[in-house]
């Protein structure tokens, strides 16, 4: 990969150093997705500095506790600088600092409603370590809406009628995704079913659906219809009726 200029903000330049002069912590228990950073580094820039120890102590210099990954990232895209805050500290106290750092992001939680709803706001998911799977399955954790309740409409429907909408599928393109009605769905599995009969497979109903026009009529119930008489029996019926008048 071609080298890219790091992306380090004005308040974080004093702390910038030849990112070459850091090693990696020599028992980083952590495996992090270095590709991930990279791309949040690219897009983001770098918005905190990572830890380092000056290895006084340990005698292992300039070591990373807090932020190996970062740092890895970082030489990925061919950064020759990071920001990093110094500390020095014994073996000990070196180790709770990795393992801590590692384990409060563990213990950390989220509001999976709230953070569907950001990522949604995103134009796109870029540098935000999200892919569209992971979004999904954030957006299929929401709960659905319950029926509610309408007002009376002078019609009969009374105060307990229910509306059931919004709670039977979903419609998702990009980082977007709106719920549709049960009567929605049917219409849209019909076109599908329709769709992969004729060109066995789904490939292409995507734009199949967008530029084509689509009508579904209801099916219609079943009702038996009486043959009409042909002509000869009805003269026969006639003259029958006149016979008895």
């Amino acid at each position: 990969m071609s080298a890219a200029p790091a992306r380090i903000p004005e308040l974080l330049l004093p702390l910038a150093v030849p990112i070459d002069d850091l090693t990696e912590y020599h028992r980083n228990p952590r495996s992090g997705d270095v590709d991930a950073i990279a791309d949040s580094l690219r897009v983001n820039g770098q918005y905190k500095a990572i830890v380092v120890n000056r290895g006084t102590h340990t005698g292992r210099p300039n070591e990373i506790l807090a932020g190996n990954h970062t740092w890895a990232a970082a030489k990925q895209l061919g950064w020759e600088q990071i920001a990093a805050t110094f500390i020095d500290v014994g073996d000990e106290d070196a180790a709770r600092i990795v393992v801590v750092d590692n384990r409060t992001s563990d213990l950390a939680g989220y509001d999976s409603e709230l953070l569907a709803d950001i990522l949604e706001g995103l134009p796109n998911l870029e540098g935000t370590g999200y892919d569209q799977d992971a979004l999904a399955k954030l957006l299929d954790s929401r709960a659905l809406p319950a029926t509610i309740d309408l007002p009376s409409d002078g019609q009969g429907t009374g105060a307990m009628a229910k509306l059931e909408y919004l709670q039977w599928g979903y419609l998702q393109w990009s980082n977007m995704r709106v719920q549709i009605t049960a009567a929605e769905v049917e219409t849209l599995n019909k076109i599908y079913e329709r769709y992969t009969t004729e060109n066995r497979g789904d490939l292409g109903f995507g734009w199949h659906l967008l530029q084509e026009a689509h009508t579904e009529a209801a099916e219609a119930p079943d009702v038996a219809v009486e043959p009409a008489p042909n002509k000869e029996d009805a003269d026969e019926d006639e003259d029958l009726e006149d016979e008895d008048a």
